[in-house]
């Protein structure tokens, strides 16, 4: 019978060894050991892991597919299917939920343009120039939530993410550092922090930029920008072993 050492399966089925650990610690990755200690992995661990890995895309919570590897364990590929449906099915709904939310909030924003791209009245701004949105859209303001597979507000896979950071030097560190120091207020939320911007199309879009560039290396890290005709309000979130990394990206709370 194939095993693999930890080093083995993680070149195999290119996986950091630091994920094997830690799909070992949640019950979704069985490991034997050594007589002198080392973890050993049998020769179904590869299959395995792609199970793992296409469940992740989907969206699925480490819950549901620690449920499915309890069904796919039976050995009937119909129970696997018919538990993996109604999942689906579920992500789905949420997909389209956001989707109409999105929508809904680019209509906003269209009525809007429309309205500055008009004549500027002569003079400073006023109560009817445009500049000032009063209207909100249908659906309140909209958040734009970027963190790995998270497609509903109350599911927080971030959580289950392996805390490994692979920070790209000091450049990007000194981008968060600039931001942060852009905002009007900085407020501590249960396991990070929000800070509160004027309102910019630009700014939004630079913030955006930012956050989805550092889930390439940080994906414990959880982002979701709360966009209003006033306002611009980013929350960023981390498991409790992460605090550091907050502190090295925003700097530490006074």
């Amino acid at each position: 019978m194939t095993t693999y050492r930890i080093s083995q399966l993680a070149e195999r089925s290119a996986t950091p060894a630091s994920t094997l650990r830690f799909y070992e610690t949640a019950g979704l990755l069985p490991a034997g050991r050594t007589a002198s200690g080392y973890r050993v992995y049998g020769e179904d661990a590869v299959e395995r892991l792609a199970f793992i890995s296409s469940a992740k895309l989907l969206g699925l919570a480490l819950e549901e597919i620690r449920e499915l590897l309890d069904v796919r364990e039976e050995g009937v590929c119909a129970s696997v299917r018919a538990r993996l449906l109604p999942l689906v099915a579920g992500r789905i709904a949420e997909t389209d939920g956001r989707i109409a939310e999105l929508r809904a909030f680019s209509a906003h924003l269209a009525g809007v343009h429309a309205g500055l791209a008009g004549p500027a009245p002569a003079g400073a701004c006023g109560p009817d120039c445009g500049c000032t949105s009063t209207g909100a859209p249908a659906a309140g303001p909209v958040p734009i939530t970027l963190s790995p597979t998270r497609l509903a507000r109350s599911r927080e896979p971030w959580r289950d993410v392996p805390v490994a950071c692979t920070l790209d030097g000091a450049e990007r560190t000194g981008q968060w550092q600039r931001l942060a120091g852009r905002a009007e207020r900085r407020e501590e939320i249960p396991d990070g922090l929000r800070l509160s911007f004027p309102a910019g199309a630009e700014l939004a879009g630079e913030v955006a930029a930012l956050a989805a560039s550092e889930q390439g290396c940080c994906a414990f890290l959880d982002f979701t920008l709360h966009l209003t005709p006033t306002a611009l309000r980013l929350e960023v979130r981390a498991p409790e072993s992460a605090a550091g990394v907050l502190d090295a990206l925003f700097g530490a709370s006074a």
